[in-house]
């Protein structure tokens, strides 16, 4: 046996933690010495720990603790639990970050208020383009719902373009229209040859062109994507234009490193003053 001590250090915890667990019916010590009150363990008893202090740092309350290691679950229970635990907080963590870096985005947006103006603007027309698309719905227009969302949907549609043996015809295209519940759908969409035919899980739409379109190129990481947005409106506005979309993004160059992303934005626009109109609408082939 082993006296508290040593038991603590062999498992990597503090005394004070192993009297807690005993307090609550954890982890009972193997022996109390009935005039000392001495606690001691046997080396079998580090399983029970070791299953006590991952499940608690997974986030699961000592309560559930003691709950989960009473049913006597398997090892291989446990392990797909720990699974599963694991990956909600690496989404939880994720999700964070992409908080972080929107906060840090909304910052620096900020900072540049007053000088948003300079900003190398481009009005042009844009044809309709026969795409590949698949949609999915986001919480809301903020990088931290949109990411976890376009990201899977590009990944999907690469893979299904590939399968079926159909190749990019440009960059990819992105647009998002709103539902009435008040969330996002995101539409992914890569250009194909004019002749794809659907099927293969396909879905082919020709996105429809743009009259009047006010474009600006957005250099990094999507995360400070609004503040390019926004100069962008304030362009439109100063220049007597008139938006009548929510805006594309294009992505002209995506390599690993998402800071060299090279974007270009466009909004369709219209002189101020004109009767607005729906955009951005797709027609099934």
């Amino acid at each position: 046996m082993f006296g508290i001590g040593d038991f603590a250090r062999l498992g990597l915890v503090s005394v004070r933690m192993l009297r807690h667990y005993d307090a609550l019916g954890l982890l009972r010590p193997a022996h109390v010495d009935p005039v000392t009150g001495y606690r001691s363990y046997e080396a079998v008893q580090l399983s029970r720990l070791n299953r006590v202090v991952a499940l608690k740092d997974l986030g699961f309350t000592l309560e559930q603790v003691r709950t989960i290691l009473d049913d006597a679950v398997s090892s291989e229970e446990l392990h797909g639990m720990v699974r599963l635990r694991r990956a909600e907080l690496e989404a939880r963590i994720s999700a964070d970050r992409a908080r972080l870096r929107g906060v840090e985005a909304r910052l620096r947006a900020i900072e540049k208020e007053g000088g948003m103006g300079a900003v190398d603007v481009v009005v042009k027309k844009v044809p309709a383009t026969r795409v590949a698309e698949l949609s999915a719905i986001a919480a809301s227009y903020e990088p931290e719902h949109i990411g976890p969302v376009i990201k899977p949907l590009y990944r999907e549609l690469g893979a299904r373009l590939e399968a079926a043996g159909v190749p990019a015809a440009g960059p990819g295209i992105a647009y998002y229209l709103p539902e009435e519940d008040g969330t996002v759908r995101v539409h992914a969409t890569v250009p194909v040859a004019a002749g794809t035919p659907t099927g293969h899980d396909l879905r082919v739409v020709t996105l429809p062109g743009v009259g009047t379109a006010a474009t600006v190129i957005h250099h990094g990481s999507m995360d400070g994507v609004g503040a390019t947005f926004q100069a962008l409106a304030h362009w439109i506005e100063e220049n007597g234009y008139r938006s009548l979309s929510l805006g594309r993004e294009v992505y002209l160059d995506c390599p690993e490193e998402e800071d060299a992303w090279v974007t270009e934005l466009q909004i369709e626009v219209t002189a101020a003053g004109t009767a607005p109109r729906t955009s951005n609408a797709t027609a099934p082939s």
